[in-house]
């Protein structure tokens, strides 16, 4: 029932949005914020955790890790795939779990400085080396983003022609607003009642036991062996697999190719640790590595001031007093 509530809201929002051609874009960009805002609110003080992240962190990985477990676990249909509180109504054992980059919340509450709205909400953070997350942005906005999400988000047109190392430096689409990103839920995460930090790489490096963790935050630790057997089914191969039979159809775009026998326009592209280095040359690498050292918080662990990887998790790791 909650599903179908869902739809239903999504499917008003488009008729409200889209429907009065005759109203300039502007206002309906406007409009599709503040309604997506307002639904992100209602989704946020309902949910057991927050699970935030930016854009091409490696969430929909998490989110398949996740789901494979909580089917295992809890003996759940292999097609189940975590959405919010859809595997809680199954088995209230399960938590919701509401899944944001935060985008849009603040053009409903009007709060741009801060994170006050997550205060008082678990949150688990997702976080990845900027560089690699601006590179698969692009093949993201060049391959799959459609031209309103684009417009939405003040993703550059397609027209306008940028080439990779012009996007990664674009001021609205590549590594400033990424990294104001992971900046600001840095300064904020103190004043959060419980959080925990995952970064992909450590996810990449360990996995099993990163998915432990972010399990024992979620309040739902499992055996050796159910996790063992959400990493294997979430390994790359088994994914690009997924992608390619869309086996998750019904869950959106997610996990479905934005063109077949184009590898750059698949969701699982290639999950490569700094790979980002592949697509540019010393000046352009230089400058990027300049960026990133100058201006992000080491607290992640991605500038050499930072902290050693083991110890990252635990740096931002909160639990209530």
């Amino acid at each position: 029932m909650s599903e179908l509530r869902d739809r239903i809201r999504d499917a008003a929002r488009e008729v409200v949005v889209h429907a009065p051609f005759f109203v300039p874009a502007t206002q309906r960009r406007r409009l599709d914020r503040w309604l997506r805002g307002r639904e992100e609110l209602r989704k946020l003080h309902a949910a057991d955790v927050a699970f935030v992240s930016w854009a091409k962190s490696g969430r929909t990985w998490v989110r398949l890790m996740l789901s494979r477990f909580y089917q295992i676990h809890c003996r759940l249909p292999e097609s189940s795939f975590l959405e919010f509180d859809n595997l809680k109504r199954r088995d209230p054992a399960i938590p919701s779990v509401f899944f944001t980059h935060g985008n849009y919340l603040r053009d409903y509450s009007g709060d741009f400085t801060s994170k006050q709205a997550f205060y008082d909400a678990r949150v688990l953070l997702l976080a990845r080396d900027p560089r690699d997350v601006a590179v698969s942005q692009y093949f993201q906005w060049k391959h799959r983003m459609r031209g309103w999400k684009r417009y939405l988000n003040d993703y550059p047109e397609q027209r306008d022609g940028l080439s990779l190392y012009e996007f990664v430096m674009e001021q609205e689409a590549g590594l400033p607003r990424i990294v104001e990103f992971l900046n600001v839920w840095a300064r904020e995460r103190p004043k959060l009642r419980a959080a925990h930090l995952t970064r992909y790489e450590d996810l990449r490096r360990r996995p099993a036991e990163s998915l432990a963790a972010m399990l024992a935050f979620l309040g739902t630790p499992g055996s050796d062996a159910e996790i063992e057997e959400a990493v294997r089914y979430a390994a790359f191969d088994n994914m690009r697999r997924l992608e390619e039979t869309q086996a998750y159809r019904r869950q959106g775009r997610r996990l479905v190719a934005g063109e077949r026998g184009n590898p750059d326009s698949y969701k699982v592209r290639r999950a490569k640790v700094g790979g980002w280095r592949d697509y540019f040359d010393d000046a352009q690498c230089a400058a990027i590595d300049g960026y990133v050292r100058e201006r992000l918080d080491p607290v992640y662990g991605y500038v050499d001031a930072g902290p050693p990887a083991r110890e990252t998790a635990a740096v931002l790791h909160r639990e209530p007093a």
